[in-house]
């Protein structure tokens, strides 16, 4: 399988000021298998070392930090010469070893010349009690779940995704009925590498739901292993999400997780996801004006799963309803397809995204996204027959002075309607 962030990784090795790089990522979107084929494809040689239930490497970081102790260690581990340049030294699971990140502050400034890489759950990089983060010593790179365009690499579907990077829109409509149909599979399968690969190899689709129901209850028990008296909070939280997105109104309720829920009592549970890389959280904004910072409410926002097929999965939609019914990019008030909007934003780093709401009001544009060059409000719809109110009168007299072009995210053909553009779902990350 093909992964976009793999050519960052080549910048990164031929980079002369390049540091050690952390390559960040929620459990099981693919962060071991890339450093090793990116070392396998471009070193003579790599030397991994798993921190995971490794006595004798956590034992080595707890002597000290002595760069050229380690790495003679690291040969002796592995029973390779390290050579700098043409040996990757790949750290897995580093955050089981006590001061292992701490560690990559001494490879930078005493060993510069040799190429480290390591990996870890979010979590457990961010959050290291009694231990400090190797700040400005470091490279980072976010690995999230495959996006729609990997996808399509995945199903043999290269040219296909080349016409649509190169916004070959008649292309598009022309093969409007087998994009759909791809776009119905990852609506299913998602982004998580394992169930890609089974899919596209295999073709099983309870083989699928089987993979994504085996993720979902190891990150239920990352809770439990990581998250001591917040687990239970961390588990409402999570369960809530589906029907959190299945209202007309996706704003987050603290009283839909439990009866007189609050802010205080839920908030340590929803950024220990956050953290963890396993929801996204997408605060309200209350102007299309840069930098939409600003303008965050902290007070209001939407809470996505990392991956639109664990969301399926989640919440227990069959495959049949999932891939048979007509309904699928619809269903649950289009709860999958912003799910699905928002995966392939979080693989675009030069984009970040907020929403749009009014208080005592029914007028909301799902998404404010900043780019480089402009604020686009968007909107998403599920089907064909689509009305975009909110968004005309968000950009047409809201906010006319802003001179925003709107943005909707339909199953709908590409047409520039001057005031706005139509684009297909499948198009969006190619669009952006």
């Amino acid at each position: 399988m093909k992964r976009k962030l793999y050519t960052s990784l080549l910048e990164w090795k031929n980079n002369p000021t390049r540091k050690p790089l952390i390559l960040e990522g929620a459990r099981q979107v693919g962060k071991t298998w890339l450093l090793k084929e990116f070392g396998k494809n471009e070193y003579e040689s790599i030397v991994y070392i798993n921190c995971h239930d490794n006595p004798e490497i956590k034992q080595l970081f707890n002597q000290d930090l002595n760069t050229t102790r380690i790495i003679q260690a690291f040969e002796a581990y592995s029973l390779q010469r390290i050579v700098a340049g043409r040996t990757l030294i790949f750290i897995d699971e580093i955050q089981e070893a006590p001061h292992a990140l701490e560690s990559l502050k001494y490879f930078c400034e005493n060993t510069p010349e040799q190429h480290i890489v390591v990996a870890g759950s979010l979590l457990g990089v961010v959050n290291r009690p009694g231990e400090s983060y190797p700040v400005g010593k470091v490279n980072t790179l976010r690995l999230f779940p495959m996006s729609f365009e990997e996808f399509l690499w995945a199903q043999g579907a290269e040219q296909l995704s080349d016409e649509m990077s190169k916004h070959n829109w008649q292309l598009m409509s022309d093969m409007n009925v087998t994009l759909q149909e791809y776009l119905r599979q990852y609506y299913y399968v998602g982004g998580m590498p394992e169930a890609v690969l089974h899919y596209t190899t295999q073709g099983d689709v309870n083989g699928v739901r089987r993979i994504q129901k085996e993720i979902l209850a190891n990150y239920s028990n990352d809770f439990a292993k990581h998250a001591g008296n917040e687990t239970q909070r961390i588990r409402m939280v999570w369960d809530s999400i589906p029907s959190q997105l299945a209202k007309e109104n996706k704003k987050f309720i603290y009283g839909a997780v439990k009866k007189g829920g609050r802010a205080r009592e839920l908030g340590n549970a929803i950024q220990w996801l956050v953290d963890a890389g396993l929801v996204y959280k997408v605060y309200r904004c209350s102007r299309p004006t840069t930098p939409l910072k600003f303008y965050r409410d902290p007070n209001a926002f939407k809470l996505y799963l990392l991956d639109v097929g664990l969301l399926g999965a989640l919440s227990e939609a069959s495959p049949m309803q999932m891939l048979v019914s007509n309904d699928v990019f619809k269903e649950f008030k289009g709860a999958f397809s912003e799910n699905y909007v928002l995966q392939q934003i979080k693989n675009i780093t030069s984009v970040s995204a907020y929403y749009y709401s009014k208080d005592n009001s029914t007028m909301e544009v799902d998404f404010l996204l900043q780019t480089e060059s402009r604020v686009i409000p968007a909107e998403v719809k599920a089907e064909e027959n689509a009305k975009s109110k909110s968004l005309s009168q968000f950009v047409k007299n809201e906010f006319a002075e802003e001179k925003l072009k709107g943005l909707r995210i339909s199953m709908k053909p590409y047409i520039d309607q001057g005031w706005m553009e139509n684009i297909p779902l499948y198009a969006i990350g190619f669009y952006l």
